[in-house]
């Protein structure tokens, strides 16, 4: 599993990094699902916090969330890239 984080108008810290990677473990169980997740964090306003989860059967799914808070913005982000997930995972399993 790849992982890519892009900031845009701003630096993500080092701290931030490490929130979302330990965030990122709640995801674990389906690493040998994905093949890559592409993060964009932008800030205008508010955090605007986009995923991109490409699975390994060839399909992609698109997540975004905006908080004016960085870390609830991920919180938010994580939990529904959490969902779609487990709905990919329930379909792929439903098909076989």
């Amino acid at each position: 599993m790849t992982i890519d984080v892009r900031s845009v108008h701003f630096d993500l810290g080092e701290p931030s990094r490490a929130y979302l990677d330990k965030k990122l473990e709640r995801i674990a169980y389906a690493k040998d699902l994905i093949v890559d997740l592409l993060f964009s964090f932008t800030k205008e306003k508010q955090f605007k916090c986009e995923c991109t989860v490409n699975f390994r059967w060839g399909s992609s799914a698109h997540v975004q969330e905006t908080d004016f808070d960085l870390a609830a913005g991920m919180d938010k982000l994580i939990d529904t890239l959490e969902q779609k997930i487990n709905k990919e995972k329930s379909k792929v399993q439903d098909k076989k």
